[in-house]
């Protein structure tokens, strides 16, 4: 397993799609996936320590995993198929560790959250 943080989100200039651009923390390489633009946002929002009035759709799933007595372990993206990844999220409940299918958005999103 290769751990990584994130290094930037990014806007294409040519058609306005969004990125976020994972670097391996050990050495110098980059992983870019593309993400909707809501969960860009998202990202940004959490990454620039800016308050929003209500919890994004990713508070609200951390602070459900932490009310239920668990804890993000960390996430795994996982697979590549057809140019589309797969990430998965690996909770620790009670010392019994789950996984849970999640679009690498969503889990880097709820990662840098927890």
């Amino acid at each position: 397993m290769i751990e990584v943080e994130v290094d930037s989100i990014r806007v294409s200039l040519t058609n306005q799609q969004r990125l976020v651009v994972l670097k391996d923390i050990n050495d110098d390489r980059y992983l870019p996936i593309w993400i909707g633009q809501y969960e860009a946002e998202a990202l940004t929002l959490e990454l620039q320590n800016t308050e929003t009035a209500r919890p994004l759709t990713h508070d609200l799933l951390k602070l459900t995993i932490e009310q239920m007595g668990g804890k993000l372990v960390h996430i795994l993206v996982n697979d590549v198929r057809k140019e589309i990844y797969y990430a998965r999220l690996v909770i620790d409940i009670d010392g019994r560790m789950i996984e849970v299918d999640a679009r690498p958005s969503d889990a880097i999103n709820l990662a840098i959250r927890a």
